[in-house]
């Protein structure tokens, strides 16, 4: 009997694993550098179709970077504080939270064009993220609010003066009416206007109503409104006429986040206590949220 037909593979068993030794190295290694890389010290060479099939049949695909924040050594460790601080609350005690967030909603995108070599399951490898910054940019910003309860408003964010009037005319009637036992707990992260000495002095003003998790920095990952944005985000790019101006841009937005399901932003709060664990699991670190 025939044990094997067909052309015999140029990269044996230890090829593979000196390819994949390569790609450890260099996630963004091209693979004409891949192959190049390979040649050294290897008595037979091969060309780049024959380095694409023996990486695919290894379990590599070339794929674009996950992208996350760069978190800080001190951040890191704020962050498994919070994470050890609310590792045994349940779903029922993330309902009490609302949730807050802005983004930023451009008429324009760019996506990059770094590519990684990676395996299905390894997409949070820390080789295969790329970090980023916050930055500015032309476009839409906007804040909104959510609870387990419902969705709130979508109006602008702009300064210090902007955020004082967002919190007291719709922060402040979401949670009474919400919470009015005064059980509930108002998030939001530390962007410079919320730390501002007005907005501080008017929640103690209010700390009788409601209470403001404190929320450490670089936590986004935690947030479940950052989802709702994907959500938006998502919809703007399906949309058959696509927004020319930054007018119709708000309009696109408003009318989008005004048609999330209850069933998707439900979800995305039953899912804390996951994400909670995520983060213990990762010693403070990135997760897979």
């Amino acid at each position: 009997m025939r044990q094997s037909c067909g052309r015999k593979c140029l990269v044996d068993g230890r090829g593979q694993r000196r390819m994949g030794r390569l790609i450890q190295a260099d996630r963004r290694a091209t693979l004409t550098e891949i192959t190049t890389h390979y040649h050294r010290g290897m008595q037979q060479s091969i060309c780049e179709a024959t380095t694409r099939t023996t990486l695919r049949r290894v379990g590599y695909n070339s794929r674009r970077p996950h992208r996350v924040p760069l978190i800080s050594t001190t951040n890191r460790k704020k962050r498994l504080q919070f994470a050890q601080a609310h590792q045994n609350w349940t779903v029922d005690d993330w309902k009490n939270v609302a949730w807050s967030d802005e983004s930023r909603f451009l008429l324009r995108h760019s996506d990059g064009r770094v590519r990684i070599w990676r395996k299905q399951n390894e997409n949070m490898d820390p080789s295969c993220l790329v970090t980023t910054v916050q930055a500015g940019g032309g476009g839409v910003m906007v804040w909104g609010m959510f609870s387990w309860h419902t969705l709130g408003p979508l109006v602008h964010r702009l300064n210090a003066t902007a955020y004082l009037s967002i919190v007291s005319d719709h922060v402040h009637p979401f949670m009474t009416t919400m919470y009015p036992s005064s059980d509930g707990y108002f998030q939001q992260d530390n962007a410079p206007c919320h730390k501002a000495r007005i907005i501080s002095n008017w929640f103690l003003e209010h700390d009788n109503e409601f209470t403001v998790l404190k929320w450490p920095p670089q936590l986004t990952d935690l947030n479940p409104i950052e989802h709702l944005w994907n959500v938006v985000e998502r919809e703007l790019h399906t949309l058959d006429v696509h927004p020319t101006n930054l007018h119709q841009l708000q309009d696109a937005i408003q009318s989008i986040w005004a048609n999330i399901s209850k069933e998707c932003f439900q979800h995305l709060v039953e899912s804390m206590p996951r994400r909670i664990k995520a983060v213990l699991k990762a010693k403070g670190g990135q997760t897979q949220y």
